[in-house]
């Protein structure tokens, strides 16, 4: 069986304009639900170990709290995911400012990023397609930049992301999908994520300031906090008296991924919760993945019937690094004329009998 693809309205901008939302089923029942405002993915529906199916992101039922102050709920992300220093970078010798929204600092790709714009969506046979112009300087970006993304559910319950670009202007580029996952719900209620056992393919991550701004290092995981190298629980070292700790309020870091053959595909993390036995592995090309741990959640935000309480969700961000404008010795993130950006990331989910320790 292909996957089917329908689509419903989702309410409308307030200039008018319709926003639909498309509904992915596979052949196993995997249903994931995505609206051409944003690319955002409102509702992602995965089997436990006894089969039931819940909703294991976070978002709204209506489109009017995505208009808000919502905090990247299922977005797509760009032109640049993540900080950039005070909004500001030098490109072949000339120096851009981009606007600051987040303290001092650039963040997601301003304010409105990819997250708040609509997209032009296109069936294609068993994948939905999004495509948007961003126009040169938006948000004080160089160069016209058209971004396609494309997601397709697979029968093997792995909802793909597909990013590409091009350019008519040198210009940084880093698209990422900014879901928030807890996978114990059960019945339309979870709890923290805290629980939830993450493993993480990285021997060093991005060491941040206290504005979450790379110090330029990357700083091994042995021996502190950030060592998910083995299965550990999120939740087991997350207050412990560690300055990185203290910086990101929690988990909001870069995992610098183990990528021997570079751009090749590669598991960057895995996560179980032991309650539901519902696996979420996370597949990409990207160096980088930055891990949250839902810090700024703080129960002012409901919606499909949840409050959406401190650390009730957490992230997998797969991208490149922060701030790589500004820090040369990190992976390289400008897209020139003639060059086309391209990258994947998987999202699989599965279930395991037993808890996973």
């Amino acid at each position: 069986m292909r996957t089917a693809i329908t689509q419903a309205p989702f309410g409308e901008l307030p200039d008018g304009e319709a926003i639909t939302q498309f509904t992915l089923t596979n052949a196993n029942g995997l249903v994931a639900k995505i609206i051409d405002f944003g690319g955002i993915i409102t509702e992602l529906h995965a089997p436990d170990r006894e089969g039931r199916l819940a909703d294991v992101v976070l978002g709204f039922d209506t489109l009017e709290p995505y208009l808000g102050d919502s905090p990247y709920f299922g977005a797509l992300i760009g032109r640049y995911g993540n900080r950039i220093a005070k909004g500001r970078f030098t490109l072949d010798g000339r120096e851009y400012q981009l606007p600051t929204n987040n303290g001092n600092n650039h963040l997601h790709g301003g304010a409105p990023g990819f997250d708040k714009v609509k997209w032009t969506a296109t069936v294609d046979g068993d994948s939905l397609r999004l495509d948007y112009r961003s126009v040169d300087g938006e948000q004080g970006y160089p160069g016209n930049l058209d971004a396609t993304v494309t997601y397709q559910l697979l029968d093997t319950n792995e909802l793909v992301v597909r990013f590409s670009a091009v350019t008519d202007k040198a210009t940084p580029v880093n698209l990422t999908q900014h879901s928030y996952f807890n996978l114990a719900v059960v019945g339309g209620t979870s709890g923290d994520i805290l629980g939830h056992v993450l493993t993480i393919d990285a021997d060093t991550f991005v060491a941040i300031d206290a504005e979450s701004i790379p110090t330029g290092a990357l700083s091994p995981v042995t021996g502190t906090p950030f060592d998910f190298r083995m299965p550990r629980p999120i939740g087991e070292r997350i207050g412990q008296p560690d300055k990185q700790l203290r910086h990101g309020q929690g988990y909001d870091h870069n995992f610098a991924l183990n990528k021997p053959d570079g751009k090749a595909m590669t598991r960057a993390a895995h996560v179980c919760e032991p309650g539901t036995g519902r696996v979420l592995e996370l597949f990409t090309e990207e160096p980088g993945v930055q891990f949250y741990s839902g810090n700024f959640l703080d129960g002012s935000l409901t919606g499909k019937g949840r409050t959406y309480e401190y650390r009730s969700g957490f992230c997998l961000e797969p991208q490149h690094f922060p701030d790589s404008p500004n820090q040369p010795h990190f992976p390289n993130v400008i897209l020139r004329p003639g060059e086309v950006y391209q990258t994947e990331s998987r999202f699989r989910f599965s279930v395991v009998e037993s808890a996973e320790k």
